[in-house]
């Protein structure tokens, strides 16, 4: 009879157990968000989100409001998305609101690098650094010398100005990714003044090589950081994996030359703080996807818009001519390429607003913090309310900002002069009479902003800076429209298109 009474309580247990995981007790506090768990135990709406994210909050925001919780795959999520809530939230301290814990578990499913406590601010110190000041122009200036390499190389060679025909995706994502890895991980040793040539191109080659690996384990990226791949599809992810920790390991780095101070600093303190050498090398896996994973389908969002812009063309391609000019630098025939500074990059306002307004309208990554205790959020209407402890709480201000109406007028449309005033200066934008202070966030908030956001821009506009430059550009076909995108990548940076576009390009002079 005991041994009935112990197996029937067990029984119990696991049962309510069961039920209180799959979230059948959960209730709404009083001043929590609405709740809303779907229909299906435990995974609530995943598939939904999963499917179209930002369909799926527009949604819910139709029905709840501006913030609300979701159950999303045995996590409850509270979605703001309100954002004159945000600076609170991005400020909060990590005692209470900490975006650690899910990177933690993405970077180690989808890299195999295991953060140490101290990587965030090793990772931060080698930025501020080498990433911003001195030490990107230092940086900025290796880039260029990439972008020679990889896109100059023969325009001083005599070759007659013929049409050449591309996917224009894949060659900005080909040509930027290869610029910033060689600026980055280094380059061949030349074995003298004879051998330059020879080391150059097997940095076109070595490069190329990489980036066609690349490629095929960013197609996986979503499904992985999700772990959602089939079984065919994991065995190949496992193999590229173990590629990039070879061809990016230690051992391989430092046999280049010109190594960034960047990447050294970091492996350095890295190996100072015990992290063994295996480990190391995936980190330089997860430093590549993180500094490249974005600029080149960034960079071709921006030019396509301008091919299918004809004013912003011109009036971008204008000011770079005439910054170049200014600079003792012309653009003509029998004239050496271009040698773009960063005081050049600085002088650009037109430019660094077509490439924010892109990035308006692709970027939209999602960012989250695990709720470590009841934590209260007031909202603009002045209501006040309580992040539940243990939940997550979540961004996506690519709907609430980016493509808000009330913040941008027709936020659909690509205006490339959008940021910027007449007189050059930044623009402000309000939402009902009051100042925002976030209208655009491709870089994340707080203390998950990125630190590598400088470089990356500057190698963004380093890139068209030198396309419109050198090079008449146009569509293949003028009249196709603009690509859709891959919604699968929701969350995930920069958005790329569904298919490709094909252009062409020759020497301007």
């Amino acid at each position: 009879m005991v041994l009935w009474v112990i197996l029937l309580c067990a029984l119990v247990s696991s049962l309510l157990g069961g039920l209180y995981v799959l979230g059948a007790f959960r209730r709404r506090r009083p001043n929590e968000p609405p709740l809303d768990k779907g229909t299906i135990p435990w995974l609530g709406y995943l598939l939904e989100f999963r499917k179209d994210s930002s369909e799926f909050l527009k949604r819910m925001q139709r029905k709840h409001g501006d913030v609300f919780t979701v159950l999303i795959g045995g996590n409850y999520f509270t979605f703001v998305m309100d954002p004159f809530c945000f600076g609170s939230i991005v400020k909060e301290s990590r005692s209470k609101l900490d975006f650690r814990t899910n990177a933690i578990q993405v970077v180690l499913r989808v890299f195999g690098y295991k953060p140490i406590e101290a990587t965030r601010s090793i990772v931060h110190a080698a930025s501020r650094k080498h990433l911003m000041g001195d030490g990107l122009t230092v940086l900025t200036r290796a880039t260029m010398e990439s972008f020679r390499k990889l896109l100059l190389f023969n325009l001083s060679s005599g070759e007659k100005r013929v049409w050449q025909e591309e996917n224009l995706f894949h060659y900005c994502y080909n040509i930027v990714f290869r610029a910033g890895y060689l600026a980055l991980y280094g380059t061949e040793p030349s074995q003298g003044a004879g051998n330059k040539e020879k080391a150059a191109e097997q940095d076109r080659l070595h490069s190329n090589q990489l980036f066609q690996e690349f490629r095929k384990y960013d197609r996986f990226f979503p499904q992985l950081a999700f772990a959602l791949l089939p079984p065919k599809d994991k065995r190949e992810a496992e193999r590229l994996k173990r590629h990039f920790w070879n061809m990016l390991s230690m051992k391989k780095v430092w046999q280049k030359d010109n190594i960034s101070g960047w990447l050294s600093d970091q492996v350095q303190l890295l190996a100072e703080n015990g992290v063994p050498e295996y480990m190391r090398d995936r980190f330089m896996f997860m430093l590549l996807w993180a500094s490249q994973g974005n600029t080149g389908p960034t960079a071709f969002w921006l030019l396509l818009y301008l091919l299918k812009h004809p004013e912003a063309l011109k009036a971008v391609r204008d000011e770079v001519d005439k910054v170049s000019r200014e600079s003792g630098q012309e653009v003509k025939a029998g004239s050496p390429p271009v040698t773009v500074t960063r005081d050049m990059l600085d002088q650009t306002p037109l430019l660094d607003s077509a490439l924010e307004e892109t990035l308006r309208l692709v970027a939209a990554p999602l960012l989250v913090r695990a709720v470590l205790e009841d934590t209260s959020v007031r909202t603009s209407s002045g209501t006040e309310l309580i992040l539940r402890r243990g939940d997550r709480v979540a961004l996506f201000p690519h709907i609430s900002v980016q493509m808000n109406p009330e913040i941008h007028e027709e936020p659909h449309k690509f205006k490339y002069n959008r940021f910027v005033n007449p007189d050059g200066t930044r623009r402000d934008f309000y939402r009902n009479g009051k100042k925002l202070k976030f209208v655009n966030m491709p870089w994340g908030a707080g203390v998950s902003t990125c630190p590598g956001r400088f470089f990356a821009t500057a190698e963004m506009k380093l890139f068209v800076f030198l396309m419109l430059s050198h090079f008449e550009l146009e569509l293949v076909n003028e009249e196709e429209e603009i690509p859709a995108i891959d919604i699968s990548r929701w969350g995930f940076g920069t958005m790329q298109p569904v298919h490709d576009i094909r252009f062409r390009y020759r020497p301007r002079f």
